[in-house]
């Protein structure tokens, strides 16, 4: 289930809340019990082995933009 930050206006504390997809855009309380939140714009990291490069950086072989275009 994803996990949402939210931050209180009120008191300025931060805090996540897991729920679903669908339910993303409702507002959260505070654990402090106040109701005045904004949903905070979270960075997701993605990391992995190989994928659509077999472990080869996506510069790998020459060239200005990574020799795929053959510039």
């Amino acid at each position: 289930m994803p996990r949402y930050e939210f931050r209180c206006r009120a008191c300025g504390d931060t805090f996540e809340v897991n729920r679903s997809m669908a339910a993303a855009g409702e507002p959260a309380t505070c654990p402090q019990g106040h109701a005045d939140t904004v949903k905070l714009l979270s960075a997701v990291a993605v990391t992995g082995r190989g994928g659509a490069t077999g472990g080869a950086p996506a510069s790998a072989g020459g060239g200005c933009c990574g020799g795929a275009c053959g510039c």
